[in-house]
């Protein structure tokens, strides 16, 4: 750690790294000689090698089976025969940048749609990176790039994202969604003839928005665990989450118009998330050490949370949210307001990326006309 005061917690010194790795070496040595061997290459590969341990009357490992795991290869090499473990064919950010030509340079529109596998990972982080060379961390005007996406996205779909992007993709998503998010807006929904309740689905994986500093993200479905960790500016709206959302969040919105899992908010420092509490045993699954809930009852709050529904509907198609907004007043009395208990009240929702909009705009501080939204 840079820490002084948490430096002196630790007596470690790189003396006793150094003498640790240097006695597992040591140790290595060993079981080589007792195997019979001399280097690590000589055992590389070997299978045949390799036993599997009695279960020694643990009913965990009762009905584990590693035969296929020890069993020598047939027909295939016993180690890599690389020199690179390159994956196969071009990335597909190299794809859509060539698409798109001097779209970029000349500050021109751009839409394109592709199929995407879970091989396909990071895609966007290259294109923001590239607007972000030529126009900095302003990126272009809004809208500008619009890339649609079907299939299954791989890690870190949109990570980095700058303002003038919009991904949308049909299908579902890996972990880190949004991941280090800057600006712009990721829609992620079931195709229309799924089959299945999107609602109640898991669409995008786990540490969703983690260090997004801005923009937008609706999920017309579920997400894993630790949605919004460490977001400090990202604006989102999810219809449910596993456990630790909100964790160590300093800024921006989450709204979640379903369950979430415990320990809800733990260490949230700043920022401020609603969620829609049907069964009221939200309270329960609140990490209260640093932030607390409550109904929400300012008026200016409830027309920017219905507008942002209103915008969740509109991007997604949500049934639950067409549902929420439809039966307004007997939901809103079910959704809890979650904040930092040394937090002012804001009466407002508010994100890196829209303080920033206003700001371009002319428009004064604080919360933003619904229209806008």
């Amino acid at each position: 750690t840079q820490a002084e005061d948490l430096r002196k917690k630790y007596f470690g010194t790189p003396e006793m790294l150094i003498s640790f790795f240097q006695n597992v070496a040591q140790e290595v040595r060993e079981i080589l000689a007792y195997l019979g061997f001399e280097r690590l290459e000589d055992v590389i590969g070997r299978a045949d090698l390799l036993r599997q341990i009695s279960s020694r009357g643990s009913e965990r490992w009762r009905a584990v089976d590693l035969s296929k795991v020890t069993a020598p290869p047939v027909g295939s090499p016993l180690r890599s025969v690389q020199r690179r473990n390159d994956r196969p064919g071009s990335p597909l950010d190299d794809r859509i940048l060539e698409d798109m030509g001097s779209a970029i340079v000349d500050g021109s529109s751009f839409r394109g749609s592709y199929a995407i596998r879970n091989t396909d990972r990071t895609v966007g982080g290259r294109i923001a990176g590239r607007i972000a060379r030529v126009y900095g961390d302003t990126g272009l005007e809004s809208g500008s790039i619009e890339l649609d996406f079907a299939g299954s996205a791989g890690q870190s779909f949109g990570a980095w994202l700058i303002e003038g992007m919009s991904l949308t993709l049909i299908g579902e998503a890996n972990d880190y969604v949004a991941k280090g998010m800057h600006g712009g807006q990721i829609i992620v929904r079931a195709p229309d003839d799924a089959g299945f309740d999107a609602h109640r689905a898991t669409l995008v994986g786990n540490t969703v928005l983690y260090g997004a500093t801005g923009g937008h993200l609706f999920v017309g479905g579920r997400a894993g665990e630790r949605f919004a960790v460490r977001n400090s500016g990202g604006c989102a709206v999810v219809e449910g989450v596993g456990k630790h959302c909100c964790e160590y969040m300093t800024g921006g919105t989450v709204v979640v118009l379903g369950e979430t899992g415990r320990n809800f908010a733990a260490g949230m420092s700043g920022g401020i998330a609603y969620v829609l509490d049907e069964r009221g045993d939200f309270p329960s699954r609140l990490n209260p050490a640093l932030a607390s809930y409550a109904a929400v009852a300012d008026d200016e709050e409830i027309r920017s949370l219905h507008a942002l529904i209103q915008r969740h509907l509109e991007a997604t198609g949500s049934s639950r949210a067409r549902n929420v907004l439809a039966h307004w007043q007997a939901f809103l009395p079910h959704f809890r307001r979650i904040a930092p208990k040394d937090a002012p009240f804001e009466k407002r929702l508010v994100s890196t990326t829209r303080r920033r909009n206003n700001e371009r705009s002319g428009a004064p501080a604080g919360i933003m006309p619904a229209a806008a939204l």
